[in-house]
């Protein structure tokens, strides 16, 4: 069977679908990744086929633009007028992508806009796929990007506003379906129905350990458990680092990935008062976007690229921005959780983990002193039930399937199951 997988966005974006398009190669089909050429090094590291997308919108968020807009700033008419070209680019490099491949079936984040059309256009079933549960009404929990909780049929109701995420590019993407031959659709597509009415199959990588299965799901929603891709045998940690882990007690993970926004250095000098007040070792992520933290103590390491699943298990915590993949290596790890969130979706997992019991309350970023991050570490370090439900949590995490469970979900979805 040939699959096409259609991503876009930062690397939590793109790093579930490396895995999972491993595990359906294993699995004796002919996949083809199709994402921004910013990831192609990790895609094709992993022996998959890659085709390139136009990912100049995901580096927009590298420029004092882009910035503005991770922190509410500047216009948001100004934001979508700035993308909208880099839109219509993706979107017809993916059907390039499409057409090259011819194939059986295509699986894409909503995020690329043009995977529910391919698969239209194709006349091939596709599949809905992402690491948060937006596309599914459900009495169980309001829709993660809204931040408060109102509970039974008004949780439902939220996920009125799912459409509403697309319909400022509803000119691009009719544009983009009228090039492909296809039918006029308003600018509030519904991609949670097919055409002919039935439910879109959706696959979210997810584990029920943290987000139960609502009993108000249709079938033709899967979320068997998360897709994490192992790391590299040959990855070998700097001399430094190592030194460092050895020459004391476990520190505390401290990053917001590409999440950082226009001040990095001021986080970063939160982070090292913080830690210094709660008496903590500490390791802060300065990759890409990531903090700056300038000169640091001897208690203090400035990490400039680790892969998590190597990582996190020698940390005493993390602490970050509530991305869903670094959200999800933490808890794998059995590791205390606190997550600082700044906008979409982390406030959610921000309360899922507070909720689990394994970790502190979200403080959000533009609320995040010194004080109040010190006081959480020395919650997470010296908390007596945070510790072990938290290892219990990342021993389930580490024994579920979570991609044998979704390549079971496309095998039935292309059988038409």
């Amino acid at each position: 069977m040939k699959i096409l997988i259609l991503t876009i966005g930062s690397r939590g974006d793109v790093q579930p679908y490396v895995a999972l398009g491993k595990g359906l190669q294993t699995a004796g089909h002919n996949v083809t990744f199709c994402t921004g050429a910013l990831f192609q090094e990790m895609v094709t590291a992993h022996h998959l086929p890659f085709l390139p997308v136009d990912d100049e919108m995901i580096r927009l968020t590298e420029t004092p633009e882009g910035k503005a807009m991770i922190e509410g700033g500047g216009s948001a008419f100004k934001a979508v007028s700035l993308v909208k070209p880099m839109i219509a680019r993706m979107m017809r490099d993916a059907w390039a992508a499409a057409q090259s491949t011819m194939p059986d079936v295509v699986i894409y984040h909503p995020k690329t806009l043009s995977g529910y059309h391919i698969g239209e256009k194709l006349g091939k079933p596709i599949i809905l796929t992402m690491a948060l549960p937006l596309y599914s009404p459900t009495r169980a929990f309001p829709l993660p990007i809204t931040n408060f909780t109102l509970g039974g049929w008004f949780n439902r109701l939220t996920y009125w506003m799912v459409p509403l995420i697309s319909a400022p590019y509803g000119d691009v993407i009719g544009a983009f379906r009228q090039e492909l031959g296809l039918p006029k659709r308003g600018r509030f597509l519904n991609e949670t129905r097919l055409p002919d009415g039935r439910p879109t199959p959706t696959l979210y990588g997810i584990s029920p350990h943290l987000i139960p299965r609502p009993d108000d799901w249709p079938t033709a929603v899967q979320a068997g458990g998360y897709w994490f891709l192992e790391q590299d045998a040959g990855w070998q940690p700097p001399s430094d680092l190592t030194a460092f882990l050895q020459a004391g007690p476990p520190p505390v993970y401290i990053g917001f990935g590409s999440m950082a926004g226009k001040h990095p250095d001021k986080l970063a000098a939160i982070a090292v008062e913080a830690l210094q007040k709660a008496g903590q070792r500490g390791m802060l992520a300065t990759g890409w976007g990531g903090l700056q933290p300038g000169d640091l103590p001897d208690t203090i390491f400035q990490l400039k690229e680790a892969p998590h699943d190597w990582l996190f298990p020698q940390m005493a915590a993390v602490v970050h921005h509530g991305g869903a993949g670094t959200t999800a290596a933490g808890l794998r790890a059995g590791k205390p959780t606190l997550i600082c969130p700044f906008l979409g979706d982390q406030p959610f997992w921000g309360e899922r983990v507070f909720r689990l019991g394994v970790g502190p309350k979200p403080i959000p970023q533009k609320k995040l002193t010194a004080d109040n991050l010190a006081a959480a570490l020395t919650m997470l370090a010296n908390d007596p039930a945070m510790q072990p439900k938290a290892a219990t949590l990342g021993q389930k995490l580490r024994a579920e399937d979570g991609i044998g469970t979704a390549v079971q979900f496309v095998e039935k979805v292309a059988l038409g199951l």
